[in-house]
């Protein structure tokens, strides 16, 4: 059983910044590819970011690259994703998710997925 907790949304104007964190616990944090995803109210779950196990390799949505990155410490089994340049269509709940699969885009994929937390962006 895999335990993944998020933490760090809020309120924030556009154009402003915000740092998700997922801490997990329950397996070694380094054995998953984890990815972080949002759903609005009224649309469907929407991929952001994923990374593989010990960094590096990144995928970013096109909705989100340039401004956002993943990021991931294993040493404190926590992933990242530090939001910038922030606009009101990023309002969502942001969810992150383990994967045990390869990298990838498809929700699917990912067997266990947080709580959420709400990021809310004022024009």
């Amino acid at each position: 059983q895999v335990q993944l907790v998020e933490s760090g949304g809020g309120l924030v104007q556009a154009g402003g910044s915000l740092r998700l964190s997922c801490a997990a616990s329950g397996r070694t944090f380094s054995s998953y590819v984890m990815g972080w995803f949002r759903q609005a109210p009224g649309k469907e779950r929407e991929f952001i970011a994923a990374i593989r196990r010990i960094g590096g390799t990144t995928l970013h949505a096109d909705s989100v690259k340039g401004r956002f990155t993943i990021s991931r410490d294993n040493a404190k089994s926590t992933l990242y994703l530090q939001m910038n340049s922030l606009k009101p269509e990023d309002t969502a709940v942001y969810y992150c998710a383990v994967s045990i699969e390869t990298i990838t885009t498809a929700d699917y994929k990912y067997i266990y997925w947080g709580q959420g937390t709400q990021v809310t962006v004022s024009s």
